[in-house]
């Protein structure tokens, strides 16, 4: 989806390389404010393609794709970045909604990919990069219907992978975003489908939209497999989820605990908002990437980690 957030920061970006663009979404009226952005960077007229989409309706799909064959002949890249979160406690929300999670963040997702990589494989080329989130590793309070949904995604790109070995020139990039400024969190999933989020919390916390959407395109162009796109301290966790977990549950039950507390409060509360405090008032030590995240690591587990990985002596080091 290409009308805001991401998918609106990586036409904008993509169009000044001089790519040629099908942008998607719902709203038609956004995608040509989109288009009239972009047209900025010596883009001409027929160079973006405005292209109404729904994820949902699976049943346009295939029109859809066809749509921009015909336009523009092939499809080199399909980026699917379209998705809502989730706010909300799991004993509290109608199972109708996590059926649209999925409906949305999963199968609408499978279901266009299914038809472009028809013509990818005719091609044997292409690259299919698909912006999952930071909440495909891991689990987190409120967000179950979400992280199910990115999970998925995170399970099936990889199986897909492992399907195209006899197509070694197409490539399945997961793109793990933390949090990023954002209109997100006013559009979320709640316990039921008629009631929205109108608060759109602090963003001051959250990585600039234009600096994820440049780590995400230097990705794609390294054909990386994965890529986890985060500032401190969801990056870090990432990294304890992956070779701690023990400890990552200690650290979600803690942080998981205040933040539901605060829910059902009514209080707008950042998850990890405690650790964020931390590496904030820190922060001249995770100056170093994969150096910050040794020392935090360290600092749980004092004998795991050589002196030698510590900030300031490791300046090759670096982490998305």
């Amino acid at each position: 989806m290409s009308s805001s957030g991401i998918g609106e920061e990586l036409a904008y970006q993509l169009s000044k390389i001089g790519a040629l663009l099908a942008i998607s979404a719902r709203r038609e009226d956004e995608l040509e404010r989109v288009k009239k952005k972009c047209l900025r960077n010596n883009l001409g007229e027929k160079d973006i393609l405005v292209l109404r989409l729904d994820l949902t309706d699976r049943s346009s799909h295939e029109a859809a794709t066809n749509s921009v064959l015909k336009h523009f002949g092939k499809i080199d890249v399909l980026v699917n970045n379209g998705g809502r979160s989730q706010r909300s406690l799991f004993v509290d929300t109608n199972l109708d909604v996590y059926s649209a999670i999925m409906e949305l963040n999963y199968l609408g997702t499978i279901s266009l990919t299914k038809h472009v990589l028809n013509h990818m494989i005719q091609r044997k080329k292409g690259k299919i990069v698909t912006v999952s989130s930071v909440m495909g590793i891991m689990g987190a309070p409120l967000a179950s219907g979400y992280c199910a949904s990115k999970h998925a995604l995170q399970g099936f790109f990889n199986s897909l992978r492992t399907e195209l070995t006899d197509y070694p020139e197409i490539s399945i990039i997961n793109i793990c975003p933390g949090p990023v400024q954002s209109k997100i969190i006013q559009n979320v999933f709640t316990e039921n489908l008629a009631k929205s989020i109108e608060n759109s919390g602090d963003q001051s916390h959250k990585m600039p939209t234009d600096r994820c959407v440049r780590l995400t395109l230097v990705s794609t162009a390294n054909d990386l497999k994965e890529a986890w796109i985060s500032d401190h301290p969801y990056l870090a966790v990432c990294y304890l989820w992956q070779y701690a977990p023990t400890w990552a549950w200690w650290l979600m039950n803690r942080m998981g605990k205040r933040r539901i507390q605060n829910f059902k409060s009514g209080v707008v509360s950042l998850f990890l908002a405690p650790l964020l405090a931390f590496f904030n008032s820190a922060d001249r030590l995770f100056s170093h990437g994969n150096a910050g995240i040794a020392f935090w690591i360290r600092f749980f587990f004092p004998s795991s980690l050589p002196q030698q990985l510590l900030p300031g002596q490791t300046p090759s080091l670096r982490a998305f």
